[in-house]
């Protein structure tokens, strides 16, 4: 019983901290990435952490999420590096993927290992040549073992980077990853729909 309750204390702390709204229509993600959305999802948005992409859900974050990045340039992170971290001065603090210029395919997608990784055991079943926001990228498939109740989730990604003027490259990615049974093949579909409308704004 205690157990459960550790692993669910996580839950329960971001479940305090964040707010949903639902959103249909067009939206934009970092003033960079426009997506249209026909079926309503609900985004999720934590008064306390700015992070670098933007989470929605259908049935609730410990059981779904869609994640989008916008113009990430060179130097910038793809997460806020987890505050439990902080509170644990003899934990060791995991890698905080950093977009840097000229990555392959494969160093783009480890970016997203790196950083599922901080959740749990992440494999990467698949990839694959793909566009997304309108650039040629990659489309990835993965599971991960999550670590606070052993649950078994399955994951799919997006990837594709842009030439920029100013900064010399942008990061756009999508992520969709939900319990791999009932959960994933049900909701896969509406992730889809929406991630490949996905489009550079400006």
């Amino acid at each position: 019983m205690i157990k459960r309750l550790a692993a669910l204390l996580p839950v329960l702390l971001l479940a305090a901290c964040a707010s949903m709204s639902s959103m249909q229509g067009e939206q934009v993600v970092n003033e960079r990435l426009a997506v249209d959305v026909p079926r309503a999802w609900n985004k999720v948005t934590d008064r306390f952490v700015q992070d670098p992409y933007e989470t929605w859900t259908q049935e609730g974050l410990p059981l779904d999420h869609l994640r989008f990045w916008g113009g990430v340039r060179p130097g910038q992170p793809l997460m806020i590096k987890p505050a439990m971290f902080s509170r644990q001065p003899d934990a060791k603090e995991p890698r905080v993927p950093t977009f840097r210029q000229g990555l392959t395919p494969e160093k783009l997608v480890n970016l997203f290992e790196e950083l599922y990784a901080t959740a749990g055991t992440v494999t990467i079943t698949k990839m694959d040549p793909a566009v997304f926001a309108g650039q040629k990228g990659v489309r990835f498939e993965f599971t991960l073992a999550r670590r606070r109740d052993d649950l078994g989730m399955q994951g799919v990604g997006w990837v594709a980077v842009r030439p920029d003027p100013v900064y010399g490259e942008e990061l756009y990615a999508a992520t969709f990853v939900a319990p791999r049974l009932s959960f994933f093949p049900r909701l896969l579909p509406m992730a889809e729909e929406v991630v490949k409308t996905a489009r550079v704004k400006g």
